[in-house]
């Protein structure tokens, strides 16, 4: 199951609660714990994927989104039996059918999935006898909403995702599609790209989010670069925090932001205890300097930082993950490897 590395993977911004100061960012050079972490293989019944980009559980159930999968976008097994259960989001041009698919989250019993070609919510339920996945609900985004490449649910009626214009950071739109609001800007230290380059800028900061309603932490975590956002929604306190590697670096060509620099981050959770992310931390020019088919592609570590961004831990791990759910009360990270035929991991904390 070894695909090709997509360098240029999902470009796009990510954002804030309310308006952060340009170039504000708080540094960290280090973490005071570093811990290694060897991987469990979960065994699966079948194998389906292509490259199994992210994985969330609930109720003795995983998801796992198969971002190039060739059928069906999302396959669902037990947990941790890792029994067959069924697939959804077929791929096709009907109106229940997917075009594509960026994220997906659960909110109470419902699944919601996010397709960035549709511009298109959908809501999915359990069957009764849990073994099949049933469409309940779709929600059309407004088009002033830009392409959507990701969502979290504020609450029940309500969906954050970024703002790709570069002019703002976040869109708030309800449960119709409407959009209700947009806030934030880029935290950036070049003054002139946000003047002259917002787009382009944009889609250099294009980051991967999440929220915990319980705590109201929203917090984002960028995929070139080395930058981490933390912003609680119930105070309106806000932090950003800059790594070794800096903020992510592009060039601007025909209005496009092109990478250099390093990879960063490509999944963050946030816990009721913590904020984890996977981050990889290797150059592009590394990464296109790998044999031809022998490359590997994800992070080595998992970075934990607390709910206000202070460096908390970092995992070492004994192979390369790109998605995780995390499950502080049985200290178990689960993981997805896109480089294995065997491509689900469980990490003891």
């Amino acid at each position: 199951m070894k695909n090709p590395i997509n360098i240029l993977l999902l470009f796009v911004l990510l954002a804030a609660c309310t308006s952060v100061p340009a170039g504000k960012g708080i540094s960290y050079s280090d973490f005071p714990k570093t811990v290694k972490l060897e991987g469990q293989v979960i065994l699966l019944d079948t194998a389906v994927f292509r490259y199994p980009f992210r994985i969330r559980i609930q109720g003795g159930r995983a998801v796992v989104l198969d971002l190039h999968g060739t059928d069906h976008f999302f396959q669902i097994f037990t947990y941790p039996d890792g029994n067959y259960l069924t697939s959804y989001g077929k791929r096709g041009d009907s109106s229940v059918d997917m075009l594509s698919a960026e994220n997906f989250r659960w909110n109470g019993h419902k699944l919601w999935m996010l397709d960035a070609n549709k511009s298109e919510l959908t809501g999915v339920v359990f069957s009764e006898s849990g073994d099949s996945l049933l469409r309940k609900e779709a929600v059309t985004l407004d088009k002033e909403i830009l392409r959507a490449l990701d969502f979290v649910q504020y609450d029940d009626s309500t969906f954050i995702i970024p703002d790709y214009s570069g002019n703002n950071r976040f869109c708030f739109f309800n449960r119709k599609g409407e959009l209700l609001r947009k806030f934030g800007n880029i935290p950036t230290a070049k003054e002139e790209a946000l003047e002259r380059s917002r787009p382009a800028l944009a889609q250099a900061w294009r980051s991967f989010i999440d929220y915990n309603p319980k705590n109201g932490v929203l917090a984002t975590a960028t995929q070139l670069g080395e930058a981490l956002e933390i912003y609680n929604l119930k105070d309106s306190t806000q932090v950003v925090r800059i790594g070794p590697h800096n903020e992510p670096e592009f060039k601007v060509s025909q209005g496009y932001g092109i990478p250099v620099g390093i990879m960063g981050f490509s999944d963050i959770q946030v816990t009721d205890q913590a904020i984890y992310t996977v981050f990889h931390g290797r150059t592009f020019r590394e990464l296109s300097q790998q044999p031809r088919g022998k490359e590997i592609d994800g992070g080595q570590y998992i970075y934990v930082f607390s709910l206000k961004g202070e460096p908390l831990m970092r995992y070492v791990l004994d192979r390369y993950i790109y998605g995780i759910s995390v499950d502080e009360e049985r200290g178990v990270i689960t993981a997805t490897d896109v480089n294995s035929d065997e491509p689900i991991v469980e990490f003891k904390m």
